[in-house]
C-alpha cells in the first residue's frame, strides 16, 4: 500500500475519532480494517457507551471485521489503521487476530496528555504474576490439565 493509501486510510480512522466529540458518551478514538485496499470495518470507542471496558475503537473495529468476513483471524493481508497508538491491550487484539500492519495517528504521550493514560498497563505487564497490583496466583488443578488433554486429543478442534 502506498504512503498516500496510509494516509486516507489513517484520515478516516481520524474522522471516527473527531466523530466521537459529537457524542457524550465515546472518547476520541477511532479505527479502520483494511485488506485489499479497501475499508472492511470500522470501530469507534464505545467503553462507557455499551458499559464495556473492552470496546476501544480497535477492538470494536477487529470484532466488525471478523464478522463482516465470517472469519477469527484477519491474515493475511489486513491493516489496521488507528487515531492512536493501540494501549496493550488493543495490541494484543491485532496479535490475536493476525493483523499484518498498524499505522496509527498520535501516540501514547498524547493520549496520556488527554487524560487517556496507560502507562501503568506498559509498567504491569513485565512485572511477576504476583507482584502486579492485582495480585495472581496460580492454583494447580489437576482437572484443568485434564482439560488442556482433552484439547491436545480432540480430532476435530479448529486451532488458532
Amino acid at each position: 500500500m502506498s504512503a498516500s493509501d496510509d494516509r486516507a486510510f489513517l484520515q478516516r480512522a481520524v474522522a471516527l475519532a473527531a466523530d466521537c466529540l459529537t457524542k457524550p458518551t465515546d472518547g476520541p478514538f477511532g479505527a479502520v480494517v483494511v485488506r485489499d485496499g479497501r475499508i472492511v470495518a470500522e470501530g469507534q470507542n464505545r467503553v462507557t457507551q455499551d458499559n464495556d471496558p473492552t470496546a476501544h475503537a480497535e477492538v470494536v473495529a477487529i470484532r466488525n471485521a471478523c464478522a463482516a468476513e465470517n472469519t477469527f483471524h484477519l491474515a493475511p493481508g489486513a491493516v489496521l489503521y488507528t487515531s492512536c497508538e493501540p494501549c496493550p491491550m488493543c495490541l494484543a487484539a491485532a496479535y490475536w487476530a493476525k493483523v499484518e500492519r498498524i499505522v496509527f495517528a498520535s501516540d501514547r504521550a498524547d493520549a496520556a496528555k488527554a487524560g487517556f493514560d496507560d502507562a501503568f498497563l506498559y509498567d504491569e505487564m513485565p512485572k511477576p504474576p504476583g507482584e502486579r497490583k492485582i495480585p495472581m496466583h496460580r492454583m494447580a488443578l489437576s482437572e484443568a490439565d485434564d482439560v488442556f488433554q482433552a484439547w491436545i486429543d480432540k480430532p476435530d478442534k479448529i486451532a488458532y
